[in-house]
């Protein structure tokens, strides 16, 4: 079974090719339900409409571009524009109407742009101001809005209870059990009369009724769990200037003349125009399939909705939103194309191919057997021409009884039992701050054999404050009580470079909030900086209005340095740069010393300084450098800034706490046989001191900087990366590198986490990418599969843990649901044979099909994880889902409970001393009766696999109890007060003990079976 499903149901966890999708498609042909079965996998030709749409918009796109460029060429001559403004549009107080702005910005229409006069005389048009942006008057933005629309795309109606109703009832083998219902009460009817002759037909649609509206509720919760975590995932805010306060807003309230504010690895929220920034490259690959990065400035201003800022940061004026944007249509069809499926749902449908068309088989030679049994008997007695109908309806019995072996034999609900364990996990992950984005991400955690993890944010608190620095070669400790003596020790001249250093080349801001109270935007790095200057005096306003910023190279983890050129007021330029430590300060040929003047760095400063970013390290502190130049040979902003030749400021040392718990998280993870490795762009010194701290960092580990990694060769990488433990000083390609090699030479399953934009390769490459939902840029979360949305290690090891959970309860149910189908399929085949007819009819089976599937997927699909998860081996890429132990399982408890309802077949009569003309009706209702209680109590059983003790917990889990307690409670009601509707009749005190007992049974042997070594 496992060579065929590997063969024909195989797709992989991420990045599955269309051909593999649409394979197992084609092989899973007998399908009762395609409505159901097939409601959580993707929609194919949905994907290749958005491709497509793709493939225009590039075009397009590159038609608009070099039409602008020509009309470049002929702007001089532009004549006033013939554009008349609609009625509406004046009446609302603005002076362009939406669909003129969307032709601005979509069709790159320089000439366009140019005649409305440029991108402030847009703003003017759309009473906006590029730098107060617009007013907070509620009344003012609801006309903007009726105006130019809201920022949302159209989706799909949500799905109401009815309509669940309706898929359930396209099941084939419900249909079928339908007509033999309808054909039975009109026979029974014209034969018996009203109602006595109506009982077998209205007891089958009962039964169907009861498990269409079972079955209906159990999806229409899953869909209400899966319509709240996508609101979840939608949840994208940007920074927006309204009423001159800068502020945090959903991109879903955006307007056209809102100010944003981008950064590196932000996402375009709107169609819009630059109106200032630097260095900016836009990446439109997500929207025209483009991967060449495409320069944004003065010249070129257009700004596409669903782009993604590889580069710089900018301020955006707002000009189309919504489904006016080529972005907006892109996204209504992707949102219909849906997940890809897991590996464990298309597995799961190949199991239930297999067993369908066993169960096919099984259903055709059951039904010839017994029709051939009743054509025997009227040929014996000559009357094979004449039929009663009685007889009638004794083949129409028999054909829904081969219709219902069908029904619990086809395991229609193993792959969607499947989703609604994943239902569940996401829901309850949600609340455990993980929220994930791609369903298969679930399962593979569980699998988890490697996770390679950031430091900074992640396993630490990512709150920093700055508590050492060395300035004019002098270490001091910073502290609250002594930054008056701070300044005192330090020449004046030095704290007005710092304070220059330190509020004009940052990536962080000083603004006033809504409250009116003074607000540190940026990365806790910058914060920690910025508070530093603020502490000791500095005005962050004053100092970046004294000088003209005339370029500016914002931070990436590649450079691991930032940069800034300044037009000082007195004439003459020059150029800050911090970065990490000895990155910068190997650019520094001269430093500041303790008298304040610039002297040469010789020999004895660079060890004293290097020594100083060691002992810093040490001490678990994050390091930089401060530096800058007189660039007095000019300077051309086209130019890069130069990465040498400057003056050393200092070094500053920021405290970044370990979080607490991570110690005992990665003990957690050891245990449960996953390596943890730190990857992290700081210092190596300081990342050891934190992995230490942390428990990561052993005796026998190894600590390796990435320039050094990058070097190894392939064989000494194999020997290698089985010890690092530590990567200090990575570069994404570094990360990327060591996820690759541990996929492919090492065989693992990783989960990576990654905050930069430039971790995107490393997040895609991973079997399961973490993307940090405080920290993280929009492009990381894009390229993640799990969004760990309080950044903290602790939730990573919870997300290994409930994947855990959801893999070994699939496993749970499989072994339950495989045991009923086996002992069904034989014990109605077998009697069929044997006796002619089968001990099971139409409505018993339908009733036992209800609890194996809905009821036993709920039950045991939604265990929650315990803390003995962790403490087990992970399964890796080459565990076999149907197990051995599940086989054992699943082969013993089948045999004994086969043996048994065949000895009741056999000598049921005896065991219970039945006599009379109704001992037949009463075996079968105890047959029947200890089937089900079989089931009940192997459900009990089947909640763990391999310990004795199934019952650890089970209160914990309501669902559970809840569902074992509604079944035994309405098979009492259907054996005591159902009985003219499904063929049963009331049982005495001691057939009830007897038949429980025989169920209960099965719990003994199976801790019997458990301890059978497989």
């Amino acid at each position: 079974m496992e060579s065929y499903l590997n063969e024909n149901f195989d797709v992989k966890s991420k990045h599955s090719s269309d051909e593999a999708l649409e394979r197992w498609r084609e092989v899973c042909g007998f399908v009762k339900n395609p409505k159901r079965r097939f409601r959580f996998t993707a929609n194919l030709p949905k994907r290749y409409e958005a491709a497509a749409m793709r493939r225009t918009n590039q075009e397009n796109l590159r038609v608009a571009v070099l039409v602008s460029k020509a009309a470049l060429q002929f702007i001089s001559g532009v004549q006033a524009s013939d554009y008349v403004v609609p009625e509406e549009v004046k009446a609302a107080g603005f002076q362009i109407c939406a669909d003129e702005l969307g032709s601005l910005a979509e069709g790159h229409d320089v000439k366009k742009l140019k005649v409305h006069g440029g991108v402030d005389g847009v703003a003017a048009k759309l009473s906006t101001s590029t730098t107060n942006g617009l007013t907070s008057d509620t009344s003012l933005l609801n006309k903007r809005q009726q105006v130019y629309g809201v920022n949302k795309f159209a989706e799909a109606e949500a799905k109401g209870f009815w309509v669940f109703v309706w898929e359930a009832l396209h099941d084939m083998t419900l249909m079928i059990l339908g007509v033999c219902a309808f054909v039975s009460l009109i026979v029974g009817i014209a034969m018996e009369g009203w109602p006595k002759g109506a009982h077998d037909g209205l007891g089958i649609v009962a039964s169907i009724l009861l498990v269409v509206f079972v079955t209906a509720t159990s999806d229409y919760r899953q869909s209400l769990q899966f319509r709240d975590l996508d609101k979840e995932k939608k949840k994208i805010t940007v920074q927006v200037t309204r009423s001159a306060c800068r502020q945090k807003m959903s991109i879903y309230d955006l307007l056209p003349g809102d100010i944003v504010h981008l950064n590196i690895g932000d996402q375009v929220p709107a169609d819009g125009l630059f109106v200032s920034g630097f260095s900016v490259l836009i990446d439109e690959s997500s929207l025209t399939g483009e991967s060449e990065p495409v320069m944004v400035n003065a010249e070129n201003p257009f700004m596409l909705s669903g782009t993604k800022l590889q580069d710089g940061s900018c301020k955006m004026m707002v000009t189309t939103v919504g489904m006016r944007t080529q972005w907006g249509k892109l996204m209504a069809t992707l949102s219909e194309g849906g997940d890809d499926e897991t590996p464990l749902q298309v597995k799961l449908n190949g199991v239930a191919t297999i067993i369908g068309k066993v169960g096919l088989f099984f259903a055709v030679v059951t039904f010839a057997v017994m029709v051939q049994g009743l054509f025997m008997t009227k040929l014996r007695e000559g009357t094979i021409w004449s039929w009663s109908g009685e007889e009638a309806l004794q083949m129409l019995e028999f054909f829904a009884v081969a219709v219902t072996i069908v029904v619990v034999a086809v395991p229609e609900g193993l792959p969607l039992a499947v989703t609604l364990s994943l239902a569940f996990a996401m829901k309850k992950m949600m609340n455990d701050k993980a929220l994930v984005r791609h369903l298969a991400a679930c399962e593979t955690m569980g699998s988890a054999t490697s996770i390679c993890s950031d430091k900074t944010g992640t396993l630490t608190t990512n709150h920093m404050t700055l508590v050492k620095s060395c300035i004019c070669m002098g270490v001091k400790e910073v502290g609250n009580d002594n930054k008056a003596s701070f300044c005192s020790d330090i020449p004046e001249s030095t704290v007005k470079l710092l304070l220059q250093s330190i509020f004009t080349n940052t990536g962080g801001e000083i603004v006033i909030n809504k409250d009116g109270q003074r607000e540190i935007l940026g990365t806790p790095t910058e914060t920690a900086l910025l508070e530093f200057g603020l502490s000791l005096g500095g005005d962050s306003q004053a100092e970046r209005q004294v000088s003209k910023i005339v370029k500016v190279e914002p931070f990436n983890s590649t450079k691991k340095r930032m940069g800034v050129v300044l037009q000082l007021p007195e004439g003459g330029l020059r150029a800050h740069t911090k970065g990490a430590s000895e990155i910068v300060l190997a650019g520094c040929d001269k430093v500041i010393n303790s008298n304040g003047e610039v002297v040469p760095l010789d020999e004895k400063s660079i060890n004293h300084l290097n020594a100083t970013i060691n002992q810093f390290a040490n001490e678990a502190l994050r390091t930089l450098c401060l530096a800058y130049m007189e660039l007095e040979n000019g300077f051309s902003p086209d130019n890069a800034i130069p990465v040498s030749g400057y003056t050393c400021i200092g070094i500053v040392g920021i405290k970044d706490p370990v979080r607490p718990g991570v110690k005992e998280s990665v003990a957690t993870c050891r245990s449960a046989g996953i390596t943890v490795r730190m990857v992290t762009g700081d210092n190596i010194n300081t990342a050891k001191a934190i992995a230490r701290e942390c428990g990561i960092l052993t005796d026998d580990g190894i600590a390796i900087e990435g320039p050094d990694f990058r070097e190894k060769s392939q064989e000494e990488m194999l020997a290698l990366i089985p010890k690092i433990q530590v990567m200090g000083r990575s570069s994404p390609m570094d990360k990327h590198t060591l996820v690759k090699q541990l996929r492919t030479t090492f065989d693992e399953v990783v989960a990576v986490t990654g905050d930069g934009t430039n971790d995107a390769p490393a997040l895609h490459e991973a079997d399961i990418g973490l993307a940090m939902g405080i920290a993280g840029t929009e492009v990381a979360k894009e390229s993640a599969d799990v969004i760990i949305l309080d950044d903290n290690f602790s939730t990573i090891v919870t997300v290994a843990k409930w994947g855990r959970s959801v893999y070994i309860n699939i496993q749970k149910f499989v072994q339950f649901q495989l045991t009923v189908n086996i002992v069904a399929l034989i014990v109605n085949f077998s009697s069929a044979c044997l006796t002619g007819s089968a001990p099971l009819t139409a409505v018993q089976l339908l009733w036992v099909n209800m609890i194996m599937d809905t009821l036993g997927a709920l039950a045991l699909a939604t265990e929650p994880p315990t803390d003995e998860l962790m403490k087990c081996l992970p399964a890796g890429k080459k565990g076999n889902f149907i197990s051995n132990v599940m086989w054992r399982n699943i082969l013993g408890q089948s045999f004994y409970q086969f043996m048994v309802i065949w000895y009741l077949q056999a000598k049921g009569k005896a065991m219970f001393d039945l006599n009379g003309p109704d001992s037949d009706l009463i075996l079968n209702t105890l047959i029947f009766n200890s089937f089900v209680f079989c089931q009940v109590f192997n459900e009990i059983s089947s909640r763990n696999m391999e310990k004795i003790n199934v019952f650890k917990g089970i209160l914990d889990n309501y669902v559970f109890v809840a569902v074992l307690g509604c079944t035994a409670v309405f098979q009492v009601i259907i054996i005591e007060f159902l009985g003219t509707f499904a063929s049963t009749t009331p049982l005495t005190c001691s057939q009830w003990f007897g038949s429980v007992f025989i169920g209960f049974l099965g719990m003994p042997i199976a801790a019997i079976l458990k301890m059978i070594p497989v």
